[in-house]
């Protein structure tokens, strides 16, 4: 079992691949966090294996997380973008079995 954790401030318009496609292991887990103030409306978009993000899912409003697990979910790379004209502080992990 390995455990990835990833911090990283995410630029206004960035966009990144916040975690790669898993090569021999399988993913069972992984969440990612904004890290802002509740006050603050920021958002980001998830998106699974399109990095022109046609098909996305959107993290705003109060929840600003989001969180798969178990041993179906999505194994290819995961892209993250900043809509926000902002930066903003990101925390993530993956955990591959």
């Amino acid at each position: 079992m390995v455990q990835t954790l990833v911090s990283k401030n995410l630029l206004a318009g960035e966009k990144i691949i916040l975690f790669e496609k898993p090569r021999v292991l399988r993913r069972v887990f992984f969440s990612v966090r904004a890290m802002v103030d509740e006050g603050l409306s920021r958002e980001m978009w998830l998106s699974f294996d399109d990095p022109d993000f046609h098909s996305h899912y959107a993290i705003d409003g109060s929840e600003k997380y989001f969180e798969a697990r178990g041993i179906d979910i999505f194994q290819g790379n995961i892209w993250l973008m900043n809509y926000s004209a902002s930066t903003f502080l990101i925390a993530a992990t993956e955990i591959l079995h």
